[in-house]
């Protein structure tokens, strides 16, 4: 008899052996088809330079079977993956993918920074960088030198123990006629918190006279290294590394301040004032910084200890105590902003600070430097604006300032910096600080402490329009008299 097979028969065979395959499947009796293997593909980062590159492929890749998430070029890539291809021009955060299996070979993430025209080559004539270990050394001793101060401060980071907190040190070697004083040699340690903490202060010391000399403050130097000394206070280093120790001794009589810090500079310094062409070191008149330093060490307050790192400044000066009739009142600020960058101010007033409140339109001695990238690249601005926004009074006829208001752009030996329409504004202002008043005859005032920082910076290029906002903590210290 002949079997004649229906339609809806093959179906019902079909789907049975459908339903016996999978119930086989699941049972363990019909493996399961290999899967493809992704092939291993290793990336490096360049962050500096906003690429990723290709070190190592196993075997023979497409690039149409991979997924790049995010923003970057990809022009420079051909049919296959080979060793050494680069992903550039990567912005935010990228993720790489193999499509055949989904395979993530990772995601790297780019800072999108915007980057402000540097100084260099658009200015006519480029301060010098870089120092040697005479200019590190000791000026004082010769002829027309008589006033040298060696300054160090900083603001500790988020991570720190202390976060948020300044510390500004100084080692000075005073002029005779300064403040009038018979004990010249001085020694400032000052530590600032963000909610009202103060330690530290200021001290003299006697350095004596004629034949009688026995200075309280001692500098040793050579080619190797130089060696600053005040009492049981001291600095010990050369480019690029500088240790710090300190014993407040009577700097704070209520509190007992040690601190151990390193301070590492990882760029060239910068001459900000200097009287001779060449040969900076024989200056008369000249100061030399660093900025963009990172600082590690300890703190310790009263017997606790503090771990502490953050970002500082160093900075050497030297001058004629023939400028004290001249100079009535300085600023300088070093500023960490929450964006990275440094920026660095200092004025000398020439006239008259009895009203502190005026506004000055032309400051031949100011000095305004950004940079952002702890110093490797810097950008001056030498048309600077300066209004005292606010002040206090220290006596009958002399104010100390408060807050400092600055609007700057290139100046006029800037031409083509000047095409960038760069306009910075900034406002500094004192939150917590040590006040100090010396004299009898004309009285000084100074503050030095920690101040916050606000404003924005606005500037044009082949990218568009930039306007960012400024915001961060600075180590501030100014004097009138």
């Amino acid at each position: 008899m002949k079997l004649k097979l229906r339609k809806i028969d093959a179906i019902i065979i079909v789907a049975l052996i459908v339903i016996a395959g999978i119930i086989l499947f699941k049972v363990g009796y019909i493996p399961s088809p290999p899967k493809p293997e992704a092939p291993a593909i290793n990336f490096e980062q360049d962050e500096k330079n906003h690429k990723l590159i290709v070190t190592s492929v196993s075997t023979v890749v497409k690039w149409s079977d991979i997924r790049i998430e995010g923003q970057c070029n990809i022009s420079g890539l051909t049919t296959y993956v080979v060793t050494g291809d680069e992903i550039t021009n990567c912005r935010g955060t990228i993720t790489i993918i193999y499509k055949p299996t989904d395979t993530v070979y990772g995601t790297w993430r780019f800072m999108i920074k915007d980057e402000l025209p540097i100084s260099f080559p658009f200015r006519l004539s480029s301060p010098p960088r870089g120092i040697t270990p005479d200019d590190e050394g000791a000026h004082y001793n010769k002829i027309g030198v008589n006033r040298e101060w060696w300054y160090y401060s900083t603001v500790f980071s988020k991570t720190s123990e202390l976060a948020g907190w300044t510390v500004s040190i100084s080692f000075n070697h005073m002029a005779r006629t300064d403040l009038l004083l018979t004990k010249p040699d001085m020694l400032v340690v000052t530590l600032h918190g963000p909610n009202g903490e103060e330690y530290g202060g200021m001290i003299n010391k006697y350095r004596g006279e004629g034949l009688i000399w026995e200075p309280t403050l001692q500098v040793r130097s050579s080619d190797k290294e130089i060696i600053l000394e005040f009492e049981d206070s001291w600095v010990q280093g050369m480019h690029p590394a500088w240790y710090v120790h300190i014993e407040d001794n009577d700097v704070d009589e209520n509190h007992d301040i040690t601190m151990d810090l390193e301070f590492f500079a990882p760029n060239l310094a910068i001459w900000t004032h200097h009287n001779r062409l060449f040969n900076e070191e024989k200056s008369k008149i000249a100061s030399y910084m660093f900025t963009g330093c990172t600082v590690t060490g300890t703190v310790t307050i009263d017997g606790k200890e503090h771990r502490v790192d953050g970002i500082g400044r160093h900075e050497h000066s030297w001058s004629t105590g023939l400028l004290k009739p001249l100079i009535k009142g300085w600023d300088w600020c070093h500023m960490t902003l929450d964006n990275g960058w440094n920026i660095y101010y200092s004025n000398y007033y020439l006239t008259s600070q009895i009203i502190s409140s005026r506004t000055y339109k032309i400051n031949p001695l100011s000095t305004l430097i950004i940079t952002t990238d702890k110093g490797e690249t810097l950008t001056l601005l030498e048309d600077i604006e300066i209004t005292i926004a606010d002040s206090e009074r220290i006596s009958l006829l002399l104010k100390r300032p408060s807050e400092i208001s600055l609007n700057a752009k290139p100046g006029a030996s800037q031409p083509l910096l000047k095409t960038y329409d760069i306009v910075l504004n900034l406002n500094i202002k004192f939150d917590n600080s040590f006040e100090k008043k010396l004299g009898l005859l004309g009285p000084v005032g100074m503050n030095i402490g920690r101040s916050t920082v606000s404003g924005k910076i606005t500037w044009s290029d082949e990218d568009g329009d930039h306007d960012i906002d400024l915001k961060g903590i600075g180590s501030m210290w100014t004097m009138r008299h």
